[in-house]
């Protein structure tokens, strides 16, 4: 699989621009994806913070992830534009019958394809050798541009996940 996602986000976004990234709770169909597309287009031609636009951005990447992305330089994103994106990502979950707010879930790159695994059951996948500690996890816990393009996709070794595992001593 091509992780070469950089392609895909706005190169005029500053790299301190806020980043919200949904994780679908399933590989979304090609028709779906086509559905999404002219919605996340809507959303961000409308988004405003406080009557003004907000340089936003939204994408359906690898099939799975809703990202969604304001630059603040502009204009800085309010409680309430924070909330239409909510409310934009709720409708999402409804449409297409899809869970998108699970934290708990966690995506990992294995032979090639995203795979869902719940957190309660990462000890379980490196005793059983479905992850290592070389395993690409999606760090959507990322904030901004900056930190997606560096921390997105990372081996678990790197990331959080790290002190969650307990390695077994042969």
């Amino acid at each position: 699989m091509n992780l070469d996602f950089e392609q895909y986000l706005p190169a005029d976004f500053h790299p301190s621009s806020r980043v919200w990234i949904y994780q679908c709770s399933r590989l979304l169909t090609m028709s779906e994806a086509l559905a999404l597309e002219p919605q996340l287009e809507a959303f961000v031609a409308a988004w405003q913070t406080h009557g003004t636009p907000v340089k936003g951005f939204a994408n359906l990447l690898f099939g799975q992830f809703i990202v969604i992305m304001a630059d603040e330089t502009a204009a800085g994103v309010s409680g309430c534009s924070t909330d239409s994106s909510i409310r934009l990502i709720k409708q999402v979950e409804e449409q297409f019958k899809i869970d998108l707010f699970n934290r708990q879930n966690l995506a990992f790159l294995v032979k090639d394809k995203i795979q869902l695994l719940p957190l309660a059951q990462l000890q379980y996948g490196f005793d059983n050798g479905f992850l290592s500690q070389d395993t690409m996890y999606f760090n959507n816990l990322v904030a901004n541009k900056g930190e997606m393009l560096e921390k997105w996709i990372i081996p678990i070794k790197d990331s959080w996940l790290t002190a969650r595992i307990k390695q077994s001593v042969s």
